[in-house]
Protein backbone atom coordinates (compact mmCIF):
# COMPACT_ATOMS: atom_id res chain seq x y z
CA UNK A 1 0.00 0.00 0.00
CA UNK A 2 1.08 3.57 -0.62
CA UNK A 3 0.68 4.32 3.10
CA UNK A 4 0.82 2.20 6.24
CA UNK A 5 -1.95 4.25 7.88
CA UNK A 6 -5.65 4.74 7.15
CA UNK A 7 -6.11 8.34 6.02
CA UNK A 8 -9.39 10.10 6.85
CA UNK A 9 -9.53 11.94 3.51
CA UNK A 10 -9.76 8.61 1.75
CA UNK A 11 -12.80 7.51 3.68
CA UNK A 12 -15.17 5.86 1.24
CA UNK A 13 -14.24 3.80 -1.79
CA UNK A 14 -11.84 4.55 -4.57
CA UNK A 15 -8.20 3.64 -4.89
CA UNK A 16 -7.62 3.38 -1.15
CA UNK A 17 -10.44 0.84 -0.84
CA UNK A 18 -9.11 -1.13 -3.80
CA UNK A 19 -5.73 -1.30 -2.06
CA UNK A 20 -7.33 -2.43 1.20
CA UNK A 21 -9.20 -5.18 -0.62
CA UNK A 22 -6.09 -6.41 -2.41
CA UNK A 23 -3.55 -6.00 0.40
CA UNK A 24 -5.56 -6.62 3.60
CA UNK A 25 -8.97 -8.24 3.14
CA UNK A 26 -8.46 -10.81 0.39
CA UNK A 27 -5.24 -12.24 1.90
CA UNK A 28 -7.14 -12.77 5.17
CA UNK A 29 -10.55 -13.84 3.87
CA UNK A 30 -9.65 -15.44 0.55
CA UNK A 31 -10.95 -14.62 -2.93
CA UNK A 32 -14.26 -16.44 -3.47
CA UNK A 33 -14.72 -18.26 -6.76
CA UNK A 34 -16.49 -15.96 -9.19
CA UNK A 35 -15.86 -12.85 -7.07
CA UNK A 36 -17.01 -9.98 -9.27
CA UNK A 37 -16.13 -6.82 -7.29
CA UNK A 38 -19.76 -5.81 -7.53
CA UNK A 39 -22.30 -4.20 -5.17
CA UNK A 40 -23.20 -7.57 -3.67
CA UNK A 41 -22.20 -11.23 -3.61
CA UNK A 42 -24.15 -13.87 -5.52
CA UNK A 43 -24.89 -16.88 -3.30
CA UNK A 44 -26.36 -20.15 -4.44
CA UNK A 45 -27.40 -18.95 -7.88
CA UNK A 46 -30.14 -16.39 -7.33
CA UNK A 47 -29.52 -15.03 -3.81
CA UNK A 48 -27.66 -11.70 -3.51
CA UNK A 49 -26.12 -10.61 -0.22
CA UNK A 50 -24.69 -7.16 0.53
CA UNK A 51 -23.51 -5.07 3.50
CA UNK A 52 -22.83 -1.39 4.10
CA UNK A 53 -22.10 1.20 6.79
CA UNK A 54 -23.32 4.80 7.12
CA UNK A 55 -21.39 7.56 8.87
CA UNK A 56 -23.28 10.64 7.72
CA UNK A 57 -22.68 14.04 9.25
CA UNK A 58 -25.12 15.71 9.87
CA UNK A 59 -27.70 13.04 10.61
CA UNK A 60 -30.51 15.02 8.93
CA UNK A 61 -30.35 17.07 5.73
CA UNK A 62 -32.78 18.41 3.10
CA UNK A 63 -34.60 15.49 1.53
CA UNK A 64 -33.39 12.76 3.85
CA UNK A 65 -31.48 11.43 6.84
CA UNK A 66 -28.95 8.77 7.75
CA UNK A 67 -31.90 6.45 8.35
CA UNK A 68 -33.36 6.81 4.87
CA UNK A 69 -30.09 6.38 3.02
CA UNK A 70 -29.17 3.37 5.18
CA UNK A 71 -32.27 1.62 3.86
CA UNK A 72 -32.22 2.94 0.30
CA UNK A 73 -28.46 2.50 -0.06
CA UNK A 74 -28.52 -1.16 0.91
CA UNK A 75 -31.64 -1.92 -1.12
CA UNK A 76 -30.05 -0.16 -4.10
CA UNK A 77 -26.88 -2.25 -3.86
CA UNK A 78 -29.07 -5.32 -4.26
CA UNK A 79 -30.88 -3.74 -7.19
CA UNK A 80 -27.55 -3.06 -8.91
CA UNK A 81 -27.03 -6.84 -8.92
CA UNK A 82 -30.38 -7.39 -10.63
CA UNK A 83 -32.03 -8.51 -7.39
CA UNK A 84 -35.32 -7.49 -5.85
CA UNK A 85 -34.52 -6.35 -2.27
CA UNK A 86 -36.32 -8.42 0.36
CA UNK A 87 -34.77 -8.33 3.86
CA UNK A 88 -32.40 -6.02 5.73
CA UNK A 89 -30.59 -6.02 9.03
CA UNK A 90 -29.84 -2.75 10.83
CA UNK A 91 -27.32 -2.29 13.64
CA UNK A 92 -26.63 0.95 15.48
CA UNK A 93 -23.53 2.40 17.10
CA UNK A 94 -24.98 4.96 19.51
CA UNK A 95 -22.97 7.71 21.14
CA UNK A 96 -23.43 8.25 24.86
CA UNK A 97 -25.76 11.19 25.39
CA UNK A 98 -27.65 10.82 22.11
CA UNK A 99 -31.20 12.08 22.64
CA UNK A 100 -33.76 9.29 22.42
CA UNK A 101 -35.88 11.58 20.26
CA UNK A 102 -33.05 11.74 17.68
CA UNK A 103 -32.83 7.96 17.59
CA UNK A 104 -36.59 7.68 17.32
CA UNK A 105 -36.61 10.10 14.38
CA UNK A 106 -33.89 8.13 12.55
CA UNK A 107 -35.66 4.82 13.15
CA UNK A 108 -39.00 6.26 12.00
CA UNK A 109 -37.29 7.44 8.79
CA UNK A 110 -35.92 3.94 8.30
CA UNK A 111 -39.38 2.44 8.72
CA UNK A 112 -40.89 4.76 6.13
CA UNK A 113 -38.02 4.12 3.71
CA UNK A 114 -38.37 0.35 4.14
CA UNK A 115 -42.06 0.53 3.30
CA UNK A 116 -41.30 2.62 0.22
CA UNK A 117 -38.57 0.20 -0.90
CA UNK A 118 -40.82 -2.78 -0.06
CA UNK A 119 -38.26 -4.44 2.19
CA UNK A 120 -38.48 -5.78 5.73
CA UNK A 121 -35.98 -4.90 8.48
CA UNK A 122 -35.85 -8.22 10.31
CA UNK A 123 -32.86 -8.19 12.69
CA UNK A 124 -30.10 -6.00 14.11
CA UNK A 125 -28.09 -4.93 17.14
CA UNK A 126 -27.13 -1.88 19.18
CA UNK A 127 -23.93 -0.82 20.90
CA UNK A 128 -23.13 2.32 22.89
CA UNK A 129 -19.76 4.07 22.69
CA UNK A 130 -18.31 6.94 24.71
CA UNK A 131 -19.34 10.52 24.11
CA UNK A 132 -17.68 12.08 21.05
CA UNK A 133 -16.92 8.77 19.32
CA UNK A 134 -19.72 8.42 16.76
CA UNK A 135 -21.16 11.73 15.45
CA UNK A 136 -24.31 10.83 17.38
CA UNK A 137 -24.86 7.48 15.71
CA UNK A 138 -23.64 5.21 12.92
CA UNK A 139 -25.72 2.60 11.12
CA UNK A 140 -24.53 -0.67 9.61
CA UNK A 141 -26.77 -2.77 7.40
CA UNK A 142 -26.90 -6.03 5.49
CA UNK A 143 -29.38 -6.98 2.81
CA UNK A 144 -30.65 -10.04 0.99
CA UNK A 145 -32.49 -10.12 -2.32
CA UNK A 146 -33.42 -12.49 -5.12
CA UNK A 147 -32.34 -12.15 -8.74
CA UNK A 148 -35.28 -11.76 -11.08
CA UNK A 149 -35.74 -12.26 -14.84
CA UNK A 150 -32.60 -14.40 -14.87
CA UNK A 151 -30.51 -11.24 -14.63
CA UNK A 152 -26.76 -11.58 -14.41
CA UNK A 153 -25.05 -8.20 -14.41
CA UNK A 154 -21.50 -7.13 -13.65
CA UNK A 155 -18.40 -5.55 -15.17
CA UNK A 156 -17.27 -8.85 -16.70
CA UNK A 157 -20.20 -8.75 -19.14
CA UNK A 158 -19.34 -5.34 -20.62
CA UNK A 159 -18.21 -5.37 -24.24
CA UNK A 160 -16.84 -2.78 -26.69
CA UNK A 161 -19.54 -0.53 -28.09
CA UNK A 162 -22.00 -0.87 -25.20
CA UNK A 163 -24.17 2.16 -24.43
CA UNK A 164 -24.04 3.94 -21.06
CA UNK A 165 -27.20 5.51 -19.66
CA UNK A 166 -27.86 7.48 -16.48
CA UNK A 167 -31.14 7.41 -14.58
CA UNK A 168 -31.28 11.09 -13.58
CA UNK A 169 -29.36 14.22 -12.57
CA UNK A 170 -26.15 14.04 -10.54
CA UNK A 171 -24.82 15.86 -7.48
CA UNK A 172 -27.91 16.66 -5.40
CA UNK A 173 -27.21 14.44 -2.39
CA UNK A 174 -23.68 15.64 -1.73
CA UNK A 175 -24.64 19.30 -2.08
CA UNK A 176 -27.69 18.86 0.21
CA UNK A 177 -25.53 17.34 2.96
CA UNK A 178 -22.77 19.91 2.58
CA UNK A 179 -25.20 22.83 2.70
CA UNK A 180 -26.34 21.80 6.19
CA UNK A 181 -22.89 20.79 7.39
CA UNK A 182 -21.39 24.15 6.45
CA UNK A 183 -24.47 26.28 7.19
CA UNK A 184 -24.79 27.48 3.60
CA UNK A 185 -28.16 28.66 2.34
CA UNK A 186 -28.66 28.67 -1.42
CA UNK A 187 -31.36 30.64 -3.20
CA UNK A 188 -33.11 27.37 -4.03
CA UNK A 189 -32.99 24.61 -1.42
CA UNK A 190 -31.30 21.53 -2.86
CA UNK A 191 -32.66 18.22 -1.59
CA UNK A 192 -31.01 14.81 -1.57
CA UNK A 193 -32.09 12.49 -4.37
CA UNK A 194 -32.33 9.52 -1.97
CA UNK A 195 -34.75 6.99 -3.45
CA UNK A 196 -35.16 3.25 -4.12
CA UNK A 197 -33.83 2.19 -7.55
CA UNK A 198 -35.33 -1.29 -7.94
CA UNK A 199 -38.49 -0.09 -9.75
CA UNK A 200 -36.37 1.42 -12.55
CA UNK A 201 -34.12 -1.65 -12.72
CA UNK A 202 -37.17 -3.91 -12.82
CA UNK A 203 -38.57 -1.88 -15.74
CA UNK A 204 -35.31 -2.37 -17.67
CA UNK A 205 -35.31 -6.12 -17.07
CA UNK A 206 -39.02 -6.50 -17.75
CA UNK A 207 -38.57 -4.66 -21.08
CA UNK A 208 -36.08 -7.31 -22.16
CA UNK A 209 -33.09 -4.97 -22.21
CA UNK A 210 -29.78 -6.82 -22.30
CA UNK A 211 -28.25 -5.17 -19.25
CA UNK A 212 -24.52 -5.78 -18.86
CA UNK A 213 -23.72 -3.70 -15.76
CA UNK A 214 -25.46 -1.47 -13.21
CA UNK A 215 -23.81 0.82 -10.68
CA UNK A 216 -25.26 3.36 -8.25
CA UNK A 217 -23.38 6.64 -8.02
CA UNK A 218 -22.74 6.97 -4.30
CA UNK A 219 -19.27 7.71 -2.86
CA UNK A 220 -17.22 9.56 -5.46
CA UNK A 221 -20.21 10.08 -7.73
CA UNK A 222 -20.30 9.34 -11.45
CA UNK A 223 -16.54 9.70 -11.87
CA UNK A 224 -15.71 7.06 -9.25
CA UNK A 225 -18.31 4.62 -10.60
CA UNK A 226 -17.14 4.69 -14.21
CA UNK A 227 -13.48 4.49 -13.22
CA UNK A 228 -14.14 1.46 -11.01
CA UNK A 229 -15.98 -0.23 -13.86
CA UNK A 230 -13.26 0.63 -16.39
CA UNK A 231 -10.57 -0.88 -14.15
CA UNK A 232 -12.62 -3.95 -13.27
CA UNK A 233 -13.30 -4.77 -16.95
CA UNK A 234 -10.17 -3.32 -18.54
CA UNK A 235 -12.14 -1.21 -20.99
CA UNK A 236 -12.13 2.41 -22.11
CA UNK A 237 -15.20 4.50 -21.29
CA UNK A 238 -16.09 7.63 -23.22
CA UNK A 239 -18.65 10.07 -21.80
CA UNK A 240 -20.29 13.14 -23.31
CA UNK A 241 -20.35 16.01 -20.81
CA UNK A 242 -23.27 17.86 -22.38
CA UNK A 243 -25.45 14.75 -22.14
CA UNK A 244 -25.02 14.29 -18.37
CA UNK A 245 -27.95 15.91 -16.54
CA UNK A 246 -27.07 18.39 -13.77
CA UNK A 247 -29.86 20.53 -12.37
CA UNK A 248 -29.19 24.29 -12.55
CA UNK A 249 -29.26 24.86 -8.74
CA UNK A 250 -26.82 21.97 -8.21
CA UNK A 251 -24.50 23.24 -10.94
CA UNK A 252 -24.55 26.73 -9.44
CA UNK A 253 -23.90 25.41 -5.92
CA UNK A 254 -20.99 23.30 -7.17
CA UNK A 255 -19.47 26.30 -8.93
CA UNK A 256 -19.83 28.36 -5.74
CA UNK A 257 -18.23 25.61 -3.64
CA UNK A 258 -15.51 24.75 -6.14
CA UNK A 259 -16.84 21.21 -6.69
CA UNK A 260 -17.16 19.12 -9.82
CA UNK A 261 -20.70 17.65 -9.86
CA UNK A 262 -19.41 14.50 -11.56
CA UNK A 263 -17.48 13.67 -8.37
CA UNK A 264 -20.31 14.44 -5.94
CA UNK A 265 -22.27 11.57 -4.35
CA UNK A 266 -25.85 10.63 -5.19
CA UNK A 267 -28.32 8.36 -3.39
CA UNK A 268 -30.99 7.88 -6.05
CA UNK A 269 -29.11 7.72 -9.34
CA UNK A 270 -27.38 4.93 -11.27
CA UNK A 271 -25.80 4.12 -14.60
CA UNK A 272 -26.80 1.20 -16.80
CA UNK A 273 -24.45 -0.25 -19.40
CA UNK A 274 -26.48 -2.08 -22.02
CA UNK A 275 -26.15 -3.72 -25.41
CA UNK A 276 -26.00 -0.96 -28.02
CA UNK A 277 -29.02 -2.23 -29.94
CA UNK A 278 -31.12 -2.00 -26.74
CA UNK A 279 -30.14 1.60 -25.92
CA UNK A 280 -33.34 3.31 -27.02
CA UNK A 281 -35.52 0.66 -25.38
CA UNK A 282 -33.54 1.14 -22.16
CA UNK A 283 -33.89 4.92 -22.35
CA UNK A 284 -37.66 4.71 -22.71
CA UNK A 285 -37.90 2.38 -19.71
CA UNK A 286 -35.77 4.69 -17.54
CA UNK A 287 -37.58 7.86 -18.60
CA UNK A 288 -40.83 6.42 -17.27
CA UNK A 289 -39.38 7.12 -13.81
CA UNK A 290 -37.37 10.27 -14.58
CA UNK A 291 -37.67 12.11 -17.91
CA UNK A 292 -34.15 13.45 -17.36
CA UNK A 293 -32.63 9.98 -17.85
CA UNK A 294 -30.16 10.12 -20.73
CA UNK A 295 -27.65 8.30 -22.90
CA UNK A 296 -24.27 9.64 -21.77
CA UNK A 297 -21.54 7.55 -23.36
CA UNK A 298 -20.16 4.34 -24.81
CA UNK A 299 -17.55 1.75 -23.96
CA UNK A 300 -14.45 1.53 -26.11
CA UNK A 301 -11.91 -1.15 -26.82
CA UNK A 302 -10.64 -3.59 -24.23
CA UNK A 303 -7.18 -3.18 -22.74
CA UNK A 304 -7.24 0.54 -21.93
CA UNK A 305 -8.78 1.01 -18.46
CA UNK A 306 -9.38 4.73 -18.66
CA UNK A 307 -12.25 7.21 -18.74
CA UNK A 308 -12.42 10.24 -21.01
CA UNK A 309 -15.02 12.93 -21.48
CA UNK A 310 -15.97 14.96 -24.53
CA UNK A 311 -16.31 18.44 -23.05
CA UNK A 312 -19.12 20.86 -23.77
CA UNK A 313 -16.70 23.10 -25.73
CA UNK A 314 -15.46 20.31 -27.95
CA UNK A 315 -12.25 19.15 -26.31
CA UNK A 316 -11.54 15.88 -24.58
CA UNK A 317 -10.32 15.45 -21.02
CA UNK A 318 -9.56 12.59 -18.69
CA UNK A 319 -12.08 11.94 -15.93
CA UNK A 320 -9.71 10.55 -13.36
CA UNK A 321 -10.43 8.68 -10.15
CA UNK A 322 -9.60 10.93 -7.20
CA UNK A 323 -7.37 9.54 -4.47
CA UNK A 324 -10.01 10.43 -1.87
CA UNK A 325 -13.54 11.80 -1.50
CA UNK A 326 -14.29 15.44 -2.21
CA UNK A 327 -16.95 15.25 0.54
CA UNK A 328 -16.21 12.61 3.17
CA UNK A 329 -18.82 11.20 5.57
CA UNK A 330 -21.90 11.94 3.50
CA UNK A 331 -23.17 8.39 2.99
Amino acid sequence: MASDRIIMAHGGGGRMMDQLIEDVFLPAFGDPVGHERHDGARLDGSIIFTADAYVVRPLFFPGGSIGEIAVFGTANDLAMCGARPRWLSASFILEEGLPIETLRRVVDDMGRAAREAEVLIVTGDTKVVERGAADGLYVTTSGVGFVEFGARVGPALIGPGDTILISGPVGAHGVAVLSVREGIAFETEIESDAAPLWPTVEALLRAGVEVHCLRDLTRGGLAAAVNEIARARGVEIELTEAAIPVETPVRGACEFLGLDPFYVANEGCFIAIVKQSDAEKALLAMQRFDPRAAIIGITGEEGAARVSMQSAIGGRRALDHLAGDLLPRIC
